[in-house]
């Protein structure tokens, strides 16, 4: 691990970064040309006392997941991601594998979209990155441990993140799940995901396992979703898929028809979540 020059990256990339890149608001007072550190630690989920230190060239070796978390905040790009791999002493990951590293073209498209729940996720379900509205809208799944970000992983073993979708539409969604999982299986069979993926679930759900013997093959498209919300109620959304097959990653968008219920709920959503992000700040 090269410590001085993982630092200098470190410090050169959070300062050509400006605030509206990312989704932030500069504020009056800002002197920091950039964002700043405790701006880079919150994007990357990591301690301001943790970051600073690897900027000052004495922080620990940082795991693969915080070196990925640090290449989405920084918005770097294929080269600079692999590049901050290797000054940490780390191999990059393998191109062939579905890749955790979400351009920044497309962050910036997400960071955009402010009155739209939107995020980005892997063609195994494992969720990437949210923005706001996602967060209000679905929690912030991004602060959890990787194990539990991903969206099919929670969707057949934890109960509880079957009540953000009305019971009605839980068969529906559980083919949809296993058949895009089946597709991405039978698409990669050199990535060990995947695999991995389809053996646990099967041993640890029966109604994975049942619907997996039923062979369906399906690829995840744009389709009207229904969300239940404790606060603003029910939530029935265009979702958009749109996808980057380079990096195996799907940006998915929920929109409301304008003069809906729908369309004025997600209006109060917004409001709601800015209003609880303030609070987290302060």
């Amino acid at each position: 691990m090269n410590r001085t020059e993982l630092a200098d990256f470190l410090r050169r990339g959070r300062a050509r970064i400006t605030p509206a890149d990312v989704g932030l608001t500069a504020g009056p007072r800002r002197r920091t040309p950039g964002l700043r550190r405790e701006e880079v630690a919150a994007l990357a989920g990591l301690s301001v006392d943790y970051y600073t230190r690897l900027e000052q060239s004495r922080g620990p070796r940082p795991s693969r997941q915080t070196l990925t978390a640090l290449a989405r905040a920084l918005r770097l790009t294929d080269v600079e991601h692999d590049h901050l791999f290797h000054l940490a002493g780390e191999e990059p990951p393998r191109r062939e594998t579905a890749s955790g590293h979400v351009r920044p073209g497309l962050l910036l498209v997400l960071d955009r979209l402010h009155d739209a729940p939107a995020h980005v996720v892997s063609d195994c379900g494992e969720l990437l990155a949210q923005n706001a509205m996602s967060r209000a809208l679905i929690g912030d799944v991004m602060a959890a441990p990787r194990r539990q970000r991903n969206l099919v992983r929670r969707f057949f073993l934890d109960p509880d993140a079957r009540t953000l979708f009305p019971a009605a539409d839980h068969p529906a969604m559980a083919r949809t799940h296993v058949a895009s999982l089946r597709a991405v299986a039978a698409a990669h069979p050199d990535d060990p995901e995947p695999a991995a993926l389809v053996a646990e679930l099967r041993s640890a759900s029966a109604e994975f396992a049942r619907l997996w013997t039923a062979h369906e093959v399906a690829q995840r498209n744009s389709a009207t979703k229904r969300f239940l919300h404790p606060v603003v109620g029910l939530l029935e959304v265009d979702c958009e898929v749109l996808l980057s097959h380079r990096h195996r990653h799907l940006l998915i968008l929920h929109t409301a028809r304008p003069n809906t219920e729908t369309h004025d709920r997600l209006k109060l959503l917004r409001v709601l979540g800015t209003q609880t992000f303030s609070e987290e700040v302060l």
